[in-house]
């Protein structure tokens, strides 16, 4: 059996919180006490950068373990060569795992090939797993481009950061659900998931108390969590486990949106807040995908390097949380 699901927070969700927020941005120059309070409100770890950067603690695998939190950090490859260096370092600091931006969306097919064979074989060397990340303006920018990638990589395994497909490649034009099956590949092979939800035109929206006839996006984004949790929980080895980040960025890089109010402007909502909101739905999702498991489980494959049901094709010439159950 798998090690279930753990609910991380982001620490970019805690950048420029504005004042009035009940997030604890009044502890960011204290990563213990700060640690401590992500604790308490049910998270079970952190994701964050290797640097102080942007008013945000480091993320620190020592403290973090010493809290008995997780503790994972993220990266950027952008050229062949260098994403063994980093693998190794961050592997020797302690980090659980890091999530990768992976190239820049424009590299030729021999280019992609060997970022992501760097990748795995990075991944391999050090023990550390690395998670190409589903985002705009890297590798993944485009679903068919990402399938056909997995399809000659089989190894990849995938932070899954749905929102720039859903917004950047608007899903709901046209058949949701076949768009869904389609990316079954790589649903299953999700281990890392960035929680935000947008709509067709917005990357990072208000969802309220996550309830999905006041906000239809949230039907959809249950559905891509879902199928990841069920892909996840058919295919994991013994002990491996599956992280939900939030991740709800500030308004300074182009993601919280905000509304006129009678001083100027302010954020549509408290970004701490709808994190836990956002953790609450990926629960019911995990809840409802276990559920799914158990009446209809999915039998062994052969192959080790690729996810139960998933042919493998030849190379062409990637309020407070609950706590989750296992």
């Amino acid at each position: 059996m798998s090690g279930g699901l753990r609910a991380y927070l982001n620490l970019f969700t805690l950048a420029a919180l504005p004042p009035a927020s009940s997030g604890p941005h009044a502890l960011l120059r204290d990563p213990r006490a700060l640690l401590a309070a992500l604790s308490a409100a049910g998270y079970e770890g952190v994701q964050g950068y290797e640097i102080e950067i942007a008013g945000l603690p480091a993320a620190d695998p020592a403290l973090c373990a010493e809290l008995g939190m997780g503790c994972t950090t993220a990266g950027r490859v952008l050229r062949p060569g260098t994403i063994d260096r980093d693998a190794a370092r961050w592997a020797d600091r302690g980090y659980e795992a890091a999530t990768l931006h992976v190239g820049r969306g424009h590299e030729d097919d021999a280019t992609a090939h060997r970022l992501l064979d760097e990748v795995v074989a990075a991944a391999d060397r050090h023990g550390i797993p690395l998670y190409v990340e589903t985002h705009r303006g890297t590798l993944t920018q485009d679903t068919w481009r990402t399938v056909r990638l997995v399809e000659a990589h089989p190894e990849l395994r995938f932070n899954g950061d749905f929102s720039h497909w859903y917004t950047g490649l608007e899903l709901t034009y046209g058949d949701f659900d076949e768009r869904l099956r389609f990316l079954a590949p790589v649903l299953e092979r999700t281990r890392f998931l960035h929680g935000r939800i947008g709509d067709p035109g917005c990357i990072q929206v208000d969802v309220g108390d996550g309830d999905p006839e006041a906000h239809p996006s949230v039907a959809d984004f249950e559905a891509l969590w879902t199928a990841a949790f069920r892909g996840f929980l058919a295919t994991a080895g013994p002990g491996e486990h599956v992280v939900f980040a939030p991740e709800l960025l500030p308004p300074q890089v182009h993601y919280a949106r905000t509304v006129p109010t009678p001083e100027g402007r302010a954020e549509e909502s408290d970004r701490w807040e709808q994190a836990l909101v956002l953790t609450r739905i990926a629960r019911r999702c995990w809840d409802r995908a276990r559920a799914e498991v158990e009446v209809d489980p999915v039998g062994p494959d052969d192959d080790p390097g690729r996810p139960d049901g998933v042919e493998a094709q030849a190379r062409p010439a990637t309020a407070p949380v609950e706590s989750g159950e296992t």
